[in-house]
Order: structure tokens, then C-alpha cells, then sequence
């Protein structure tokens, strides 16, 4: 099982098949907080302040019952006042006082997370809708309160892990999202738009300048982002003990940061709490330093090679989509340049290609007016020309 987990190392979400990282029977099954059942876990207790900080954190092991099966879509159109409460919450008593708390914390949490320069960052990524086995159209997941509030409990959870594991003296596996390189060009799009930025990486003023564009243009907001997510760079695994320089995760403006609430579809989330139960029990550590540094590496090589799988699927479904409107322009964002070529996403629909025709002197957060002039399904190519 272990070595079937190692190989991808994450599950991969292809938009058509899902490719679980665990066994099928453990992924949809036994590692799965199913309702009604119960399940063995890890719990990383924390209790949150007024002001969003964690006045405590505890980790222990824990059976825990799921009494409601919930999803994002009806919870977080009930938590935002414009939709009924779920029929789970309605049902279980005291479920719909626990969601408000847990609501409640998790704003605290981001509001503070915010304060010291974690970036808001809102992208698109088109999920195709396939009908007898036809590509009918492309959809957007709506960033919602009730997936706000799973992403800043998790946030704060793997923050608090990390800084567990950092206290203990060993080394563990942590996730590093580097000082962006491409700075320059982040302060470019920023006097693009009227505002400035530190000639040095600083993530609190590029967090206060997202904020603000978000609140003055929320519709161009998710062009933006993918702008900045593009030259902000990819994260990676890293291992580190206590005597390393810390490197820290710049989005989240976190000094230590780890993956350890997905142990079902990430790998590395799987060590992090192998580590942790040997730490509880007082045994010896599963791994040396060098097999974390390989895992480390496997985990990111795995990373970055499902990410271009699924891009290149959601690229496969939108060819397919857009094979009979050759021809027809579209408004667009330059989304990335490199020596393969000049790449733009399409606003209506949320598509992306290459640019053929007319891209030099283009660059990354550029507005652009493209015509569709080629797509290959087989190869998930689209191919547009620039409009002068």
C-alpha cells in the first residue's frame, strides 16, 4: 500500500477520472470521514483568540464520528444568507452553532493571517462538465464561506504542525514557497495599475495592494491573481530540522510551514503524521534525514508532473469544447512567457492557449484581444493570433 501511495505521490485529478493516491478501497473508503461511521485520526486542537492568534494547539489521536455529510456549495450558500440550511445541519442538534463557531474562527484566523501579509488570491480553474461522454461545457468552482472556512482551518492547522514538529529538534518535511524572483515584474503590474510597491519582496505590501484591487475591481480580481500566482513560482517540499535557515512560505507569510491534513491524497501530508505518531508514542523516528530529503524530492517531482497532467486535461476538454468556433476573438490575460511560447486564458470561457500569431512583446498580467485560429483535441493544443 505504502508503495502504491510513493508512486504518484499525490492523487491526480484529471477533470474526467480521478486517480487516487491511496488504494481505492482506503481512498473512497476507509480513510474517508464517511457518515455515520467512525474513523481513527489525527486531531491538531487549536483554540483561537478574538484577534485571530492561537492562544494554545495540542495533537493527539482520537476517534471521531461524522455525523453529517455536508457540501461546499448548499454550506456556504446558507453561511453567506442566501440559501437554506442543509438538511445535515438541520437535523444533527447543535451542528449549526458548531459550523457558526467554527465560521466565526476561521475569519478571525484569515483576518489575522492577512494582517501580517498572507495573500488573498482568487484564480480560475475551469472543471469540464462531461454529458455521455461528451465535453458540454466548462464550470468554475465559486470560492464560497464554507470553502474559506475549510482552507483557514487547514492553513492554521499545518502552520500549528509545523511549529510542533519544528519544537521537537527533528527534521520534518516542510512546504516552501520561495521569495519570488520575478519581483520586477510584480511591480510593474502594480504601477500598471496606479500603485507601487517595495523595490525588495515584501509580502505584507503585496497582500495590502491585492486587497485593494480586489475591493476596486473585484471582476478583473481572478486575472490578476493567476498573474501573480504565474510569477510568484511554484511551491516545493524542503526538508529542514531546527538548526536550518528558515525559508517559509511566502503567500501564506508563514516563517514555518507543513502538508499534514491530506494524508489520504498527499504523500508528504502521510509522513508528516507518521512523524508526528512516532513523536506521541516516544518511538524512534520513521525516517533518517536522507529519506526525508528524497521523499521531499519524489513529493515535489510528483507534485509538479499531476499538475501538468491536469493542466494538460483541462486543456484536452477545452480543445474539444472550442473545436467549432475557429475564427471567433475572444479578451484574454497573458498567463505565462517563456522560451516554449507566449500563453493566454481566455476571460468567456475560462480557456487557455498559445499565442502563434503576433505575441512578441507580450508579458504575463498583459490584456489582450485574441482569434481562435486552430485547436487539436488529441494534444489539447489552442491556438490564437493576437488582434491589433
Amino acid at each position: 500500500m505504502d508503495a502504491h501511495a510513493r508512486a504518484n505521490a499525490t492523487t491526480v485529478y484529471t477533470g474526467v477520472v480521478t486517480f487516487p493516491m491511496l488504494p481505492e478501497t482506503l481512498s473512497t473508503d476507509k480513510s474517508s470521514l464517511l457518515e455515520d461511521v467512525d474513523r481513527l485520526a489525527l486531531i491538531i486542537d487549536m483554540v483561537v483568540t478574538e484577534e485571530g492568534t492561537l492562544a494554545s494547539t495540542d495533537m493527539y489521536r482520537a476517534v471521531v464520528h461524522n455525523y453529517a455529510k455536508l457540501d461546499y456549495e448548499t454550506v456556504g450558500a446558507w453561511l453567506e444568507g442566501h440559501g437554506d440550511m442543509p438538511e445535515g445541519v438541520a437535523r444533527v442538534e447543535g451542528m449549526e452553532a458548531q459550523l457558526r463557531l467554527q465560521d466565526q474562527a476561521a475569519q478571525r484566523l484569515l483576518a489575522q493571517r492577512q494582517k501580517q501579509g498572507a495573500l488573498d488570491l482568487e484564480t480560475i480553474e475551469a472543471v469540464p462538465v462531461v454529458e455521455n461522454g461528451q465535453v458540454t461545457n466548462l464550470t468554475v468552482p465559486r470560492k464560497n464561506q464554507a470553502r474559506a472556512l475549510i482552507e483557514n482551518l487547514m492553513v492554521s492547522a499545518n502552520t500549528a504542525m509545523a511549529a510542533f514538529l519544528e519544537a521537537t529538534g527533528l527534521p520534518f518535511i516542510q512546504r516552501v514557497v520561495r521569495s519570488p524572483e520575478r519581483w520586477p515584474r510584480i511591480m510593474a503590474l502594480a504601477q500598471s495599475l496606479g500603485e507601487s510597491l517595495p523595490d525588495q519582496p515584501h509580502a505584507r505590501a503585496l497582500s495590502e495592494f491585492l486587497a485593494r484591487r480586489k475591493a476596486a475591481d473585484p471582476v478583473h480580481f481572478p486575472d490578476l491573481s493567476l498573474a501573480i500566482v504565474k510569477l510568484l513560482g511554484p511551491g516545493e517540499y524542503v526538508v529542514m530540522g531546527s538548526l536550518d535557515e528558515a525559508q517559509g512560505h511566502f503567500s501564506l507569510a508563514a516563517y514555518r510551514y507543513t502538508h499534514s491534513t491530506a494524508p489520504n491524497r498527499r504523500y508528504a501530508d502521510l509522513v508528516i503524521q507518521r512523524l508526528l505518531k512516532a513523536v506521541l508514542t516516544h518511538a524512534a523516528a520513521p525516517y533518517s534525514r536522507t529519506e526525508l530529503d528524497q521523499i521531499a524530492q519524489h513529493c515535489t517531482e510528483r507534485e509538479d508532473a499531476a499538475r501538468k497532467v491536469e493542466r494538460k486535461m483541462r486543456k484536452v476538454a477545452a480543445a474539444v469544447l472550442m473545436r467549432g468556433r475557429i475564427g471567433e476573438e475572444f479578451d484574454a490575460i497573458v498567463t505565462g512567457v517563456s522560451a516554449k511560447g507566449v500563453f493566454v486564458r481566455v476571460v468567456n470561457p475560462p480557456i487557455e492557449g498559445r499565442v502563434v500569431e503576433g505575441e512578441q512583446g507580450m508579458d504575463v498580467g498583459e490584456r489582450v484581444r485574441v482569434r481562435l485560429v486552430a485547436t487539436d483535441p488529441d494534444r489539447g493544443y489552442i491556438d490564437f493570433a493576437r488582434n491589433e
